[in-house]
């Protein structure tokens, strides 16, 4: 693909194919994405469309180590096997070699998968060598630089002796040979059909195809300047003393400064695929792994599932699985922007590509391949990336009729000139034609939107923010009402114990006495609340023993037996039906509840002892990032199941704007449809599979990353961190991409124009035209990585425009 019109023909003709619901291509990137029903096409239908549209889909090849063939027959059946995959091109298994060769597509299938397919089979394979899109643009990358350079060195003669034609650069020296015409027709020649006949390639395909993009434009203009400088030639050796006028620098010169507009544009464009290299790069490459009683380095790609993994301090976790033994300390910055490590002991999860910091684990892997959580982290970033915003519809449609306008706006300026403006002079004539048709390439538009799209998401990964589209990225720009869940969102999810209130004296024991007997009989018991005291008397030191009798009582709490001693622990109704409750607690334990506190009374042998109190306690930065929002013009609603009360000391602690209290979780998804009817654009922040049908209602759903694996499905944009400055940021991100895209979209459409009218009126020079649209793509390509620099803090009041 060369520009917009590629992409947009592609898109076209794919989505006429029955079957096909959806197709976006994205030039930038070189990759289409198709929604289709496979009932009624397959994969290799929508290649063979793309090839008679005149493009080549591209497919990645594997070259695999086979081991186990003992005949032909072991051979063919592997072959068979892989052919009947999904997204299987070619497939060659050499007996000899034992080698297999794979041809596919990775969107359909994974190597993963391949090697399992083979394993299925009754053999065993192994990666040997991936030649993958990276090498192949590495490879085009050369090829693009030395053709630059072989068509720079055969046009500057041509430009030398273009200058010695003006009276401002007569002072410069021209040799003879440099003036002689069949000198500059033997340079000129290689440069138009050599170097340049990539150009007739795609003009043919693109007008085969019933369409026109941007090398009908450049084949129709170095042609015309080449083929007419031939008949002035061939005139004056018919016509002796005919003068000769030259236009063979003009198609050279445009040939080599489109290539390197082209080469500046393809470097460009390779940057802006940094985010997802950098994700790639992060993985490990081997792992160690125990194997028939002792520990063996592997390549992480030969990881199974229920291996077990060793780690040693300051090495790099390789893949995702939960810890069996030792305790460690984990940086899991790369994929939470958390710069404190995540301390880790039996039971608790870890994450390829973290860094374990000191201590040995050693752990069960549960996650390989493609389903590990960095690559879903990549599989997000490159769909995002390769989805289309809905402001590039309005660059497709006009790129679209883009070039057959400007195919005849050049007619009309050559037939305009050669009949009125100079009559008869037609080398003048086609010249003007000529910078007409190079000016108005319309590659800067084709770039404006999916480069930004692809840098703005690529550094919202950076920081943690996954946008699952180009669509989601656009969409968010637009929020000014934010809803957030506060279980789990606002507050940490789990409870925590808080306060400590022993009645001195009223027992016989002591304090230490009575947290002990507490811990012991809360140790007993599988509620959360008493999971909160547990933990919370073991950070103050205090050691659980045992108990002789143990009763869960519920909804009310719990009865324990010490030593012959009764202790309750649990609400007022407990201590209600033991006649123990004195309503004199009560304004004392309501002015605990009304900060959102949960409170437990406990009593031994009948007489009350004291209480404890538990809280889902705020996130340190929830606070300053609700103040954000509110800085940014954004209306900030709390959600919750909770009472009034709770809600509000919440509320009041983290100043929301509205608070929503005792929301059943069918109801919130009916609350967000209410602020909808009233015209506010709405973001909900959600973690639990409660708030997947409100995360799927709003405008944009922002899941915490930290929440369910459903909330995450539901949600249009996941924060990897449980800190909620990442609405911020996310929102931040969508705005300056959206800028930067209109900033694109003026100044690619500004480009044509202003510079139509002026190469039309024969103020531009077609060689000076062809800079002018080289430039044009490369300065919309560099504007949008700028993105890639995005630093984001805190922010003052913004308008949102």
């Amino acid at each position: 693909m060369t520009c917009a019109a590629c992409s947009t023909r592609i898109e076209k003709g794919l989505r006429r194919l029955e079957g096909v619901q959806e197709a976006n291509v994205n030039l930038a990137l070189e990759r289409a994405s198709v929604i289709y029903d496979p009932a009624q096409i397959d994969g290799a239908a929508l290649e063979r469309k793309i090839e008679q549209l005149g493009y080549q889909p591209l497919k990645e090849t594997a070259d695999l180590d086979i081991m186990g063939m003992t005949c032909a027959a072991c051979a063919t059946r592997i072959e068979k096997g892989i052919r009947r995959m999904d997204g299987i091109s070619e497939v060659n298994v050499n007996l000899a070699l034992e080698t297999a060769r794979v041809q596919y597509n990775p969107g359909s299938v994974t190597l993963d998968e391949i090697t399992r397919k083979v394993e299925k089979l009754g053999y065993q394979a192994q990666l040997k060598r991936e030649e993958g899109i990276e090498q192949r643009r590495e490879r085009e990358a050369v090829v693009r630089k030395w053709k630059l350079i072989i068509a720079a060195v055969l046009s500057l003669p041509l430009l030398w002796a273009m200058l010695g034609h003006f009276s401002i650069t007569s002072w410069i020296s021209t040799p003879s040979i440099l003036m002689n015409p069949w000198f500059q027709l033997i340079l000129a020649t290689p440069v138009q059909f050599i170097i340049g006949w990539q150009f007739y390639v795609g003009a043919y395909k693109a007008l085969r195809s019933g369409s026109a993009n941007m090398d009908v434009l450049v084949a129709l203009g170095t042609s015309a300047a080449y083929f007419y400088s031939l008949f002035l030639i061939i005139r004056s050796m018919l016509v002796p003393g005919t003068q000769v006028e030259l236009y063979f620098e003009v198609s050279s010169i445009l040939v080599t400064l489109i290539l390197l507009g082209k080469w500046f544009e393809h470097r460009a464009k390779g940057r802006s695929s940094e985010a997802i290299r950098s994700l790639m790069n992060l993985r490990a490459q081997m792992a160690r792994v125990e194997r028939d009683g002792r520990e063996v380095e592997i390549p992480v790609d030969d990881v199974r599932i229920d291996d077990i993994v060793v780690v040693k301090p300051g090495e790099k976790i390789p893949v995702d699985g939960e810890v069996l033994e030792g305790q460690s300390s984990v940086d899991e910055s790369m994929l939470t922007g958390e710069s404190l490590p995540v301390e880790k002991t039996a039971g608790d999860a870890v994450i390829g590509a973290t860094i374990n910091q000191n201590g040995r684990l050693r752990f069960r892997v549960n996650r390989i391949g493609q389903n590990t959580a960095l690559a879903r982290i990549i599989r997000v970033v490159e769909e995002a990336q390769v989805s289309k915003a809905p402001i590039q519809r309005m660059a497709d449609v006009i790129s679209g009729i883009f070039v057959p306008i400007v195919v005849g706006i050049a007619l009309l300026t050559f037939g305009i000139w050669y009949l009125w403006l100079e009559p008869g002079n037609f080398s003048s004539a086609l010249e003007k034609a000529i910078a007409v048709l190079v000016i108005a390439c319309p590659c800067a538009l084709g770039l404006a939107t999916p480069t930004s799209i692809m840098a703005g998401s690529g550094r919202a990964a950076e920081y943690g923010i996954l946008f699952k589209g180009g669509e989601h990225l656009e969409a968010a720009h637009k929020v000014n009402t934010v809803v957030l869940d506060k279980t789990g969102t606002i507050t940490r999810g789990e409870p925590v114990l808080t306060d400590i209130h022993f009645v001195a004296g009223s027992s016989g024991i002591e304090e230490q006495e009575w947290l002990q007997r507490i811990i012991s009989a809360e140790a007993a018991s599988e509620h959360p609340l008493a999971r909160a005291i547990v933990q919370g008397l073991q950070e103050r030191n205090i050691t659980a023993g045992a108990v002789d009798a143990f009763e869960n009582i519920p909804g009310k709490g719990i009865r324990s037996v010490t030593d012959g001693q009764q202790m309750l622990i649990g609400t007022r109704l407990l201590l209600q039906e033991a006649d123990i409750y004195n309503e004199d607690l009560e304004q004392e334990i309501q002015q605990v509840e009304s900060k959102g506190k949960t409170v437990m009374l406990t009593a031994i042998n009948g007489q009350y002892t004291g209480w404890l109190a538990v809280a889902d306690t705020v996130k340190e930065t929830s606070k300053e990032a609700i103040q954000r929002l509110q800085q940014m013009g954004m209306e900030v609603i709390m959600i919750t199941g909770d009472n009034e009360r709770t809600a509000q000391a919440i509320g009041q602690q983290t100043g929301v704007d509205h608070i929503l209290a005792g929301v059943l979780p069918e109801g919130k998804a009916a609350e967000i449809k209410r602020l909808q009817e009233k015209g506010r654009i709405v973001a909900m922040v959600g973690d639990g599979i409660n708030d997947a049908p409100a995360l799927a209602t709003a405008d944009t759903g922002i899941a915490i990353g930290t929440g369910t694996d459903v909330a995450m499905e539901a949600a249009d944009v996941t924060l990897m961190r449980g800190d909620l400055n990442g609405i911020a940021d996310a929102i931040m991100i969508s705005r300056r991409t959206i800028r930067n895209i209109r900033q694109n979209l003026f100044w690619a459409l500004a480009y044509n124009v202003i510079g139509i009218p002026i190469a039309a009126s024969g103020l531009l020079a077609p060689w000076l035209a062809g800079a002018a649209m080289a430039f044009s793509s490369v300065s919309v390509v560099l504007n949008a990585l700028r993105l890639q620099r995005i630093k984001l803090q805190k922010v003052q009041p913004d308008t949102g425009k």
